[in-house]
């Protein structure tokens, strides 16, 4: 296994094979989106550091990458728990010690526990230039950038019952599919074909657009860490003797990411969207704004993460 596995889970499998097909987190496109929204927002320690630890392949681009753990996830299948979170059903919330463990209990398995182990990864190089290499730093960042844009998948904090819309079987217009997917993929391929000439660049612009306009106010709340935190998808988490542990002087805090997803899923996701129900217009056109705001959510977010981590002043030491 190779040492983007991370200290504390090397050598765990996951052998739940029937939720594979159920962790893609948003499809290509909306991946795609997100890291090429970030990248807008990078600064040039940030852009130097990843161009630095990118795979040839990618030419110097991140968004060419952020698909990368959906495909290798059969050949690294103790991955396969690493894309989501369940949570308990009908609670629309999520809490960490509560709901971050994979199918066979073991804890820290879930999305906002691999966003905390790969930001721990590359921080602890970046940030400390006596630091002996322990992990693969290009798998690391691809892991990182593929994982944030998954916590901002509503339906990658849905409920255990359903496995996050996986089995509720529904018909987008006319084509039988499951709701999960019409999260991850329908929502934003109906959009590029409807609104945006069936060109993925338009909708990425118009959602920079977006940004630097109508939500250029909320952008400071975005990208706030308390406590100067590197990451915060979960802020009753911090890094202790290599790990990552509840901090004894907070009871189990809302994960803010995860909160935010779990109780948009309750609210949009899975409203009105009983199985066997037909989704068209209505559940299109009310539910595209939310993809939107949460793909520039994670674009942003993403951004805010690689900055703190390749800050100038915490910068590597060349070999």
């Amino acid at each position: 296994m190779g040492g983007g596995s991370g200290l504390w889970w090397v050598g765990r499998v996951l052998v739940l094979v029937q939720l594979v097909t159920g962790i893609l987190g948003w499809g290509k496109e909306g991946h795609y989106a997100v890291c090429k929204i970030a990248e807008e927002y990078l600064t040039e320690d940030a852009v130097a550091a990843v161009k630095e630890l990118l795979p040839d392949s990618a030419e110097g681009d991140l968004a060419a990458v952020c698909s990368w753990p959906d495909e290798i996830r059969f050949h690294y299948r103790w991955s396969s728990a690493l894309h989501y979170i369940d949570t308990p059903d009908f609670k629309c919330n999520y809490q960490y010690c509560r709901d971050c463990h994979d199918s066979a209990g073991l804890k820290d398995r879930c999305v906002t526990g691999a966003i905390l182990n790969y930001t721990n990864q590359l921080t602890s190089v970046y940030q400390n230039s006596n630091s002996v290499f322990q992990y693969n730093l290009t798998e690391a960042l691809m892991f990182l950038a593929h994982f944030i844009g998954d916590v901002h998948q509503p339906l990658h904090v849905g409920f255990t019952g359903d496995l996050g819309g996986n089995t509720i079987m529904v018909h987008w217009y006319r084509r039988k599919t499951n709701l999960h997917h019409i999260w991850d993929d329908m929502i934003i391929d109906s959009a590029v074909k409807t609104f945006y000439g069936s060109d993925l660049a338009n909708m990425i612009q118009a959602i920079q657009n977006n940004i630097t306009d109508d939500w250029s106010n909320q952008l400071p709340l975005w990208e706030y860490c308390q406590n100067n935190r590197t990451v915060c998808p979960d802020p009753c988490i911090y890094r202790v003797r290599e790990r990552w542990r509840l901090s004894q002087s907070h009871s189990c805090l809302l994960c803010r990411y995860a909160s935010e997803s779990v109780s948009l899923a309750c609210k949009f996701a899975y409203k009105n969207a009983t199985p066997g129900s037909t989704l068209g217009d209505d559940y299109f056109l009310s539910r595209l704004p939310i993809v939107e705001k949460r793909l520039a959510q994670g674009g942003i977010r993403l951004a805010a993460t690689l900055n703190r981590i390749f800050a100038s002043q915490g910068k590597r030491a060349k070999a």
